[in-house]
């Protein structure tokens, strides 16, 4: 078997360095950050995670990834508090028709990201064949620039060199390594990168019954220029964010506890989620990119002996919740080539990972991207007072899927297939009757449940000190 280097001990790095090593590879993982986690998660300061703090949601795909591959870590998960829940069934009852058989796919084991991370760190601690080696940074690649594509063979980190057979990036959306792979001599990769114009304003409460409020509305709601998530997390812990413009100065109060919940007080099923006691203030984050990059360009490796999984390969808008789902199925992705290929033939060896990766996450990328774009312009249009217009068909039908799913219960169970990355738009509209029944809700977006732009603007001005 062969000699991996992981970077970065988040949740994708651990990840994949749990499957690699289970499949008998000698794997370690290189973390700057120093602390492994307290005995308080939520003690542990993850510098080099920017959305440490903010809200998260373990979507079906990822629990079932977990589940099939990782079962220990649902159980870690679980111990420390972590919610099993149901993404479906956080919709009324009127919206679900109830439970049914098959509904079990929308499971989800959940939890605030600190508390997430220290349970997989925990089972990767335990396991065999992994050394993670904290407060080291990663300063260069080490390569062999002899032949027509450069070949990584390792890496400097804390003034010494480790040979690999393979270098894993898994150091997230800040991640440096294709800067990196420019200073080796070769082609550089391809690179898109893209501010997405999104902000978050969010809380965590406590719940004053300890129960995480369920069946109200889906868990990401869009409104009258903004959108709102209410999300489950762990020990009887919730979240709820606003997402809006970064451009949207006239919502900027949001800033300050009592304007975001005045705010948030105006959206009839979010309302109820703010019963309990506020653990945090208003988290906010902004600046965020939508960031891709292929080591594999035009069909020709720029650089082998180096792949990137997770949000260091793609990383989108966080309020969708793909990050950990598309990180572990990246990770599987790896431990199957690395089986079928080995890599003796590190030319092969990065073709198939991009083409594996190209058939399994690219079309959940293309689709969030997609999404991003037009939610991002159809929030701005808003701002203006304007309806959003679009010659895109497919994002009529994104519209009225949710309209539908509202108030049919099959919609319902087909907008949380995707939204649970249990299935891809493609995959979804690819059935015509499906299509159809969907396209019986088409029409301008329906904005119920929460208050217009205008009474939104005069709250936060209003309570703006």
């Amino acid at each position: 078997m062969s000699t991996v280097t992981v970077l970065g001990a988040g949740l994708t790095g651990l990840t994949t360095a749990l499957l690699l090593a289970r499949d008998g590879h000698d794997v370690t993982v290189l973390e700057r950050d120093p602390a492994p986690p307290p005995a308080d998660p939520l003690a542990w300061q993850r510098r080099g995670v920017a959305q440490f703090r903010l809200l998260h949601i373990m979507l079906p795909r990822w629990r079932a990834v977990m589940a099939a591959e990782l079962p220990e870590v649902l159980d870690a998960l679980v111990a420390a508090g972590g919610v099993r829940t149901n993404l479906l069934h956080l919709r009324p009852p009127a919206a679900t028709g109830g439970r049914r058989e098959g509904d079990e796919r929308f499971d989800v084991v959940t939890g605030r990201r600190p508390v997430v991370e220290a349970a997989v760190a925990a089972v990767a601690e335990r396991a065999g064949g992994i050394r993670i080696l904290r407060g080291v940074a990663v300063d260069a690649l080490l390569a062999d620039a002899s032949g027509a594509v450069p070949q990584v063979t390792g890496v400097r980190a804390g003034g010494r060199e480790l040979a690999s057979d393979v270098v894993v990036d898994a150091l997230g959306r800040r991640s440096p390594v294709a800067g990196w792979v420019g200073a080796l001599g070769g082609r550089p990769p391809a690179r898109e990168r893209a501010d997405l114009g999104f902000v978050y304003y969010a809380r965590h409460f406590r719940a004053a019954s300890g129960v995480t409020p369920t069946g109200l509305d889906a868990a990401l709601t869009h409104h009258d220029s903004v959108s709102v998530l209410t999300l489950p997390a762990d020990n009887g812990v919730h979240g709820v964010a606003i997402t809006a413009s970064a451009r949207d100065r006239e919502l900027r109060g949001l800033r300050d506890p009592a304007c975001w919940d005045a705010a948030i007080r105006l959206f009839d099923a979010t309302a109820p989620w703010l019963d309990g006691e506020p653990v945090t203030g208003v988290d906010v984050m902004a600046g965020i990119e939508d960031r891709h990059q292929e080591y594999v360009v035009d069909g020709t490796p720029v650089v082998t002996g180096l792949v990137a999984v997770g949000d260091a390969w793609a990383c989108t808008n966080p309020s969708l919740g793909r990050g950990a789902s598309m990180g572990a199925v990246h990770a599987q992705l790896l431990r199957d080539v690395l089986a079928a290929h080995g890599t003796d033939d590190a030319d092969t060896l990065v073709r198939a990972f991009a083409d594996a990766t190209a058939t399994t996450l690219t079309p959940y990328l293309d689709s969030t991207l997609v999404f991003d774009r037009h939610r991002l312009a159809e929030i701005e249009a808003e701002i203006a007072g304007m309806p959003y217009r679009t010659d895109d068909r497919g994002w009529a039908v994104s519209t009225a899927l949710a309209a539908g799913a509202a108030v049919d219960p099959e919609l319902a169970r087909v907008h949380t297939m995707i939204g649970g990355m249990l299935a891809t738009p493609g995959e979804v509209f690819s059935d015509a009757a499906v299509t159809g029944r969907v396209l019986e809700h088409a029409g301008p977006p329906r904005r119920v449940g929460g208050p217009t732009r205008e009474e939104l603007v005069a709250t936060v001005a209003g309570t703006r000190v």
